[in-house]
């Protein structure tokens, strides 16, 4: 039996709740508590070590009558706080921890790790802090939108007697200030980077083998995730999209022609990837630099990394093109404002149906998504770029961008379980965006 008591964290709630003058709205994240220090400060440890070193100066260890725990403290809203404790939980059954869970704000007593001494933050006095013998009514705690769930909790040998808490939802969504905004942001990046991370402790990424990540958010005007977003990675067929544009272009000025035949094989391109059907619509714009040298100058401000060097050989084995997360955000963006020629058909050829990473085998995000993507895939690369447009209780629509790409850089010797393997690495990345999305906009 595991010498610390894990989730209590309602409970936890109830001991803790606000003095008066404090904000009752605000809340924090737990991880463990028990009455036993050393347990609890091994436990930091291990959470640290699965969450990085990004939430390090948040992580505290804190005590509160008989016992201590684990917080993050964040002084967020219900909701933030609840995502967060999503995503970390996620994380962290994934390193073999226990979940964690949303809790009250409080000024909490700090354990000082070097000399295990407590210190008081801001104008806590002993008096303040309660004690776990005198608990409050159930009735008085906050409702909390969307908890985690309680599992049931053993009794631990030489720990003070907790019974768990009925639980507590459907917290009412307050206004988040400036910081609260930005905090939040800065989680749904943090969260995809510790789980990349996790993925490298854990051996299932491997040393050369490197990834860019990029999100933006079209109904706030905000970039939730952006980690070597201007990293100039191999392209594979990430970039036919931007090949579209450049034949739609010469048809705008009536260089060409968009009859059955061109839609035929942009469809071909598109839809099932097809490396022939490329090769002719470029050969029709005059070649991989024909086609570079057309973007460049019509929308210098996106494609600032893309390389077009070459066609795509019969085995496949595209390396030379390259392209940058950045450029398939910036193009998706204007994309979906119409600033690229021909958007409405490119679009339509995105939205055919087909494979993809970022929906289909991603959790949670519900049937009804709409999704413009194009995926790319060698023995060297995975990845996918495109839009989600979720649609919420109400109607609305709540478009966003994301591209994964993990790019391999000695090829894989057995392509069929890589490709595979970091698909789904995709796919849970687009998971943890599209849950701090939901919790974002109250879907």
């Amino acid at each position: 039996m595991r010498p610390v008591l894990y989730a209590l964290i309602y409970l936890l709630g109830v001991i803790a709740l606000p003095s008066a003058g404090q904000a009752a709205n605000q809340y924090d994240v737990s991880y463990v508590w028990s009455n036993k220090l050393d347990s609890v400060r091994d436990y930091r440890e291990r959470v640290l070590r699965v969450l990085g070193p990004g939430v390090s100066k948040g992580l505290k260890l804190v005590s509160s009558g008989d016992l201590y725990g684990v917080v993050y403290v964040r002084h967020g809203d219900s909701n933030g706080a609840t995502r967060v404790a999503r995503v970390h939980s996620g994380l962290l059954r994934a390193g073999g921890l226990d979940a964690a869970a949303p809790l009250i704000s409080r000024d909490w007593t700090f354990v000082d790790d070097a000399d295990d001494a407590q210190v008081s933050f801001a104008s806590v006095t002993p008096a303040s802090v309660p004690q776990t013998r005198s608990i409050p009514r159930v009735e008085s705690v906050p409702r909390v939108h969307n908890p985690v769930r309680l599992q049931s909790v053993p009794k631990i040998q030489g720990a003070s007697t907790v019974h768990k808490t009925p639980r507590v939802q459907n917290a009412p969504r307050t206004n988040r200030t400036v910081a609260e905004r930005a905090h939040e942001l800065r989680d749904i990046g943090a969260a995809v980077e510790a789980y990349i991370k996790l993925l490298r402790r854990q051996g299932k990424l491997e040393s050369d083998e490197r990834t860019s990540w990029s999100v933006y958010d079209f109904t706030t005007g905000e970039k939730l995730v952006n980690i070597n977003e201007d990293v100039q990675l191999q392209a594979a067929s990430l970039v036919k999209p931007f090949i579209a544009a450049a034949f739609l272009h010469k048809v705008r000025n009536g260089d060409l022609i968009y009859g059955s035949r061109s839609r035929r094989h942009m469809e071909k391109m598109i839809q099932r990837s097809n490396n022939w059907s490329t090769n002719w619509v470029m050969r029709q714009v005059g070649g991989p630099q024909a086609v570079e040298r057309i973007l460049k100058q019509e929308y210098p401000g996106i494609f600032r990394d893309m390389q077009l060097v070459e066609y795509i050989p019969a085995n496949g084995r595209a390396y030379r093109n390259k392209a940058s997360a950045h450029d398939y955000s910036r193009f998706l963006y204007a994309l979906w404002n119409g600033k690229i020629e021909g958007s409405r058909e490119i679009k339509r050829l995105m939205a055919l149906p087909g494979g993809d990473r970022i929906y289909m085998g991603a959790k949670n995000i519900p049937k009804g998504t709409e999704v413009y993507n194009k995926t790319g895939s060698t023995a060297r690369v995975c990845g996918d770029m495109g839009i989600l447009n979720i649609k919420g209780p109400d109607g609305k629509r709540y478009p966003y961008t994301i591209i994964g790409i993990i790019e391999k850089q000695q090829r894989a010797s057995n392509y069929t379980s890589w490709i595979r393997a970091r698909s789904d690495v995709i796919r849970h990345v687009s998971s943890i965006v599209y849950e701090g999305i939901t919790q974002h906009h109250k879907i």
